[in-house]
């Protein structure tokens, strides 16, 4: 397939489909291949920017990160500056269903004969200079956006922050929404070493918006943000009123202080503005606006099925703690994640009263599903292997009465596999 695709005269016919191949199995992924895709510094996204023409340059950006949080946040900030009448491109990773996710202006998908002309268009550099599969997306979603005279963009971090391919931007405010241990193969195995990644997207004298703080991140903030003259906002000490939103999950109270505290700041230091009126319809049509999915999302009534994206420690325990107020009669797990997940970190969360239904997702970085099972056998979490998320969540549906509870969930891949 590689030597096909390789050739000219096929690219220059691609479907997008054939495209996408292109993409995820030519160049390193990190939501298929992990550690394997992550690279560590920033040359060649300012090669990509240079060769570009720098698409970044003509945006006007905010720039999101962190552990948990920073997708539901995009999209908030991303569905009220639409309900102000801005024109607004919304760069996020990773995608459930279709690459073009990543990318939307005003809640839609990226064309498909844009992605197919750009890869077309540009395929010989890009194999010149080994680009990943994350420049090329972000390279990608800068020139769809220039190109689109966009009012302004909401760009995600994907790992990290201070060498993350995003950070060539200089936004008008950056976030980050909380420190958690994740990725800590890449980011490092302590909270401070973790915000100090992170914080890695703080600009001189840009404001910065932190969302949640520990003693252990908090200095960290305090330090990089004085030493870069950045005005520095604590929302969760600065915001105590919220407004009802279509995103429901318990974790959503604290990203709705950080959405709330950006927009606040929005006004006050650029020329963009937003009223009450405009926070209180973007929060309740998130989903309309954007289509976002996966955040404790439901799916099914009687019985009532929630599928969630949560997938590490801190994202978890908000979850299943949620789930806790539930009311039913039994409990049953549709449960898959990824190579790369400490086990012994995650599985003690989860209650040993509920039946489980083991599976593997559909993707190189997806844990066998017998070392799974094996591993929650030690945290008293028993249940059955199954070959596909689809297996595991149809069973799940057919041994589950009316009154009872359904979460899916445990990687944002088997999510994706059930949506």
């Amino acid at each position: 397939m590689k030597n096909i695709l390789n050739n000219d005269n096929f690219l220059q016919q691609m479907t997008y489909e054939a495209t996408l191949v292109w993409l995820f199995n030519q160049l390193p992924m990190y939501q298929l291949q992990g550690a394997s895709a992550y690279k560590k510094d920033l040359t060649n996204v300012h090669l990509l920017m240079d060769y570009l023409g720098h698409p970044e340059n003509q945006l006007q950006c905010i720039h999101v990160a962190g552990t948990n949080g920073k997708g539901s946040c995009s999209h908030m900030l991303a569905s009220v500056l639409q309900e102000s009448g801005y024109k607004v491109g919304l760069y996020t990773s990773p995608h459930l269903k279709d690459f073009r996710e990543r990318i939307k202006i005003n809640g839609v998908m990226i064309p498909e004969d844009f992605v197919c002309d750009f890869v077309n268009q540009h395929q010989v550099f890009f194999e010149a200079n080994d680009m990943s599969f994350f420049e090329m997306s972000v390279g990608l979603a800068f020139d769809y956006f220039a190109k689109e005279k966009i009012d302004i963009a909401i760009i995600e971090v994907g790992m990290g922050g201070r060498l993350d391919a995003t950070n060539i931007i200089s936004p008008l405010v950056s976030v980050i929404t909380n420190i958690g241990l994740d990725h800590t193969q890449f980011l490092g195995n302590t909270l401070g070493a973790i915000a100090s990644e992170k914080a890695g997207i703080i600009k001189s004298e840009i404001p910065v918006v932190i969302g949640e703080y520990t003693p252990e991140t908090q200095p960290v903030f305090l330090a990089t943000a004085k030493a870069n003259q950045s005005k520095l906002y604590f929302a969760s000490d600065l915001i105590t009123t919220t407004y009802p939103s279509d995103l429901i999950g318990d974790y959503q109270i604290q990203n709705k202080k950080t959405v709330l505290q950006t927009l606040a700041v929005l006004n006050q230091h650029t020329n963009f503005r937003t009223t009450e009126l405009h926070w209180k319809k973007g929060l309740s049509q998130v989903v309309k606006n954007t289509g976002l999915q996966g955040r404790w999302q439901q799916l099914g009534k009687m019985p009532k099925i929630i599928c969630d994206t949560a997938h590490n420690t801190d994202g978890l325990a908000v979850v299943l703690n949620q789930i806790q107020k539930e009311s039913f009669d039994r409990l049953h797990f549709v449960l898959g994640v990824v190579n790369d997940k400490d086990l012994d970190e995650v599985l003690p969360l989860f209650p040993t009263n509920a039946m489980y239904y083991f599976c593997k997702p559909a993707i190189p970085r997806g844990l066998e599903v017998t070392i799974l099972a094996q591993k929650a056998a030690q945290y008293e979490l028993n249940g059955k292997i199954y070959n596909s998320v689809s297996e595991a969540y149809e069973n799940a549906k057919q041994n589950a009465h009316a009154s009872d509870f359904i979460y899916v969930g445990g990687s944002t891949f088997v999510v994706a596999e059930i949506l």
